[in-house]
């Protein structure tokens, strides 16, 4: 009894690499639905709680200064490595590339920029509202701090927010955003939030950043997250401005190739007519002679019996003609008789 090999994980894997790019008849789009507005709110909300307990120099930033005098990094030294390697995810450079690669590949399988477009729009909202406000609030970190038990704002520092932390959130958070199914979107999330926040204390361990400072950027790339479904509407003008745009340069492009001119025969040059050639032209251009008359006892005609024909003496012949000779089938005629 035959039996047929059960498929493994790996084999779907490969089944689906297989088989040709198709857009999806339908990409779930996250709307910006009053869940997602009220998400938005509570974390705004938050956002500006950590700031304002921060610039008040409440008991946030005293448990700042505990978590920094306790130097983790010292009391827990055997991770250190792992600690200096993990904390790469949260990097901006490494983490998009690595991101961006794979949503590329999603893009051309499924033949849209949308996957790309949201990330770069993701990215550009980080850089902008992230920059803006470590400049503008200009704290100093664990390292450079100067007084104990200030908040070190607006000091010329910028590690408030977290940046690792807020990168984190975003470049991993996207790959839940862009998820195919509620199932996939529900574990990403949970993944990413796992990893920022690793990222984020990783940070503290090695004494870059504050514990506010990590709570505040876990907050910034939150709501970066939320807010995204406001620019979907931008992101599908882009895509469709962007496709028409390759359309337009293709069209362009297959017009501008030039046209390719019929072959046309070979030209022989003729070469320099020598004395030869001339003669042989001037009798090419004469009208042919006549080819001499064949002899009479070879001309055609038509056919008469030996006895009828006309005799005939060879030129050059010295045998006189017979003048007397009767052809046969004739009369004979009377021949003079001499002599008695």
């Amino acid at each position: 009894m035959r039996t047929e090999r059960k498929l493994t994980r790996l084999d779907r894997v490969f089944a689906r690499l297989d088989r040709e790019p198709e857009r999806p008849a339908h990409i779930d789009v996250p709307r910006m639905t009053r869940h997602r507005i009220v998400l938005f709110s509570a974390t705004l909300a938050f956002y500006g709680a950590i700031v304002w307990a921060v610039v008040i120099t409440s008991w946030l930033v005293r448990l700042d200064w505990q978590v920094m005098f306790f130097r983790p990094y010292q009391q827990w030294a055997e991770i250190h490595a792992f600690v200096d390697y993990y904390v790469v995810l949260g990097q901006r450079g490494p983490t998009a590339v690595m991101v961006a690669a794979w949503l590329g590949w999603r893009s051309w399988r499924q033949h849209t920029l949308r996957p790309l477009l949201a990330l770069g729009v993701s990215l550009l909202l980080l850089n902008v509202t992230v920059g803006a406000a470590k400049l503008g609030m200009g704290r100093l970190g664990p390292h450079y701090a100067t007084t104990v038990g200030s908040n070190e704002m607006w000091l010329g520092g910028d590690i408030f927010p977290s940046g690792h932390t807020a990168n984190a959130v975003v470049t991993w958070g996207i790959l839940a955003y862009l998820a195919s199914t509620p199932r996939a979107r529900r574990w990403l999330s949970a993944l990413s939030a796992v990893t920022s926040l690793g990222v984020g204390l990783s940070t503290v361990y090695l004494g870059t950043h504050w514990l506010s400072d990590v709570l505040l950027g876990w907050a910034a790339g939150l709501l970066i997250l939320l807010a995204l479904p406001w620019f979907e509407p931008l992101i599908a003008r882009s895509e469709t401005w962007l496709f028409d745009l390759r359309d337009r340069w293709r069209a362009r492009r297959a017009g501008a190739l030039p046209v390719p001119a019929p072959v046309e025969a070979p030209v022989l040059l003729k070469p320099r007519p020598t004395a030869v050639d001339d003669e042989a032209a001037a009798r090419e251009a004469s009208p042919p002679a006549r080819s001499p008359r064949a002899p009479v006892y070879l001309a055609p005609g038509p056919h008469t019996a030996r006895g009828e024909r006309t005799p005939v003496t060879p030129a050059g012949s010295r045998r006189p003609p017979h003048t007397d000779r009767i052809g046969r089938g004739g009369a004979p005629t009377a021949r003079p008789l001499t002599g008695g």
